[in-house]
Formats: C-alpha cells, structure tokens, sequence
C-alpha cells in the first residue's frame, strides 16, 4: 500500500491549546498533514485517513523548529470552530 500525504493551510483566528502539550499557540496559519492509505478492494478508488499532523510553530514563524504533533481530526476541527467563531482561547 502506498500512502500519500496531503498538505492543508488552516487559520486560527484567536490563541489555542492543545491537549498535552503546555504551550499556548498563537492565531495564524498552520500546516496540517494528513497521511491517506488506499482502500483496497472497491470498484473505485478511495482513500482512509490513518493520521493527522498539525506543524508548530505557525507559518509565520518559520521553519526553525519547526515539529509535526498527531491532533485527532475532531479536535482539530472542534478547535478551529470555537477559534474562528468566538476569538477566545481554547483548549
């Protein structure tokens, strides 16, 4: 099986928390990876989504340092909805 990794640009519109990890990231742009593998067996092709990396730092602070941390694809989502709509911090 061969996996294929797709590369998304995400906004944060206000400072967040992630679970486990002390820091507070600041709003911005954050590269988010998604490691895809083929569904074997169909009579098209499909792909299931078997892990989701967010980069940190931000975008804007450069590479320098720059680390891929697993975040479950609900709470990330969950995480930009509560950014985006209210501008309060979460966690």
């Amino acid at each position: 099986m061969s996996t294929r990794i797709m590369n998304t640009i995400v906004h944060f519109s206000a400072p967040f928390a992630l679970p486990d990890i002390d820091d507070v990231h600041p709003a911005g742009d954050y590269k988010i990876l998604q490691d895809e593998e083929p569904i074997e067996g169909l009579s098209r092709p499909a792909r299931r989504r078997v892990a989701t990396f967010i980069c940190l730092p931000s975008i804007a602070a450069g590479s320098r340092g720059r680390r891929a941390v697993k975040i479950d694809p609900g709470l990330l989502q969950h995480l930009l909805a509560t950014t985006n709509s209210s501008g309060e911090l979460s966690s």
